[in-house]
């Protein structure tokens, strides 16, 4: 296939930079301790220091991959499909969506949410972070809000951002891996003086799964 084609298709949702695919447990968030099937798709400009998947951000290093074949390998093994990145809505989500979904597919996204929401989504967990806000759609949209905690500063992010969601979203306050030893005490209280907040916790790296 020629490059110009292929980039026709990346831009139209047909192909996607696929990362990486993987049959896991949910380690974060209102659906962690289940099964769930992951698609990181790479591309990111959002840029947070702290990314533990940093090499996701080149989107050239990922071969745009069928988005058909990717939706084959995901229906093998779960119902639950996350989408996850880098940053997803970096690529029109509408064909992998719609694909996932005429399987019979719960079809989750994890987001930054800095760009259009496309595609359909059966729950969207938001994960602003302060270099990119996200846009006013997906705060009206989001079932959970996951807000990384590497420093009390993000305290006061997190509650501008929990003003902006919807009044049933779910809110979560998640300590930052390499900050966690720190971070969960003052987390622990913060919760425990406001409670409309949840800890969660990335399970999945306590338990060495990836």
């Amino acid at each position: 296939m020629m490059e110009k084609e292929i980039q026709l298709l990346v831009n139209k949702g047909e192909m996607l930079p696929l990362m990486e695919e993987f049959y896991t447990i949910q380690g974060e968030g209102f659906h962690k301790g289940t099964a769930a099937y992951f698609v990181r798709i790479g591309g990111c400009d959002v840029g947070c220091h702290w990314c533990d998947v940093k090499e996701s951000w080149n989107a050239k290093l990922h071969p745009p991959t069928l988005t058909t074949k990717i939706v084959e390998n995901a229906k093998k093994y779960s119902d639950t499909i996350v989408v996850t990145g880098g940053e997803p809505l970096t690529w029109d989500m509408t064909f992998l969506t719609s694909k996932l979904k005429a399987e019979g597919l719960q079809v989750h996204i994890e987001t930054s949410g800095a760009y259009e929401l496309t595609g359909q989504w059966d729950w969207i967990c938001l994960s602003p972070k302060k270099m990119k806000l996200p846009t006013d759609e997906v705060y009206v949209k989001a079932h959970e809000l996951k807000m990384i905690i590497y420093n009390k500063d993000d305290f006061r992010f997190a509650e501008e951002q929990a003003a902006r969601v919807n009044d049933n979203c779910i809110l979560y306050l998640q300590p930052e891996w390499s900050k966690r030893d720190k971070m969960i005490p003052q987390i622990v209280d913060y919760v425990m003086q406001n409670p409309k907040w949840k800890v969660s916790l990335q399970t999945h790296k306590y338990l060495n799964i990836p």
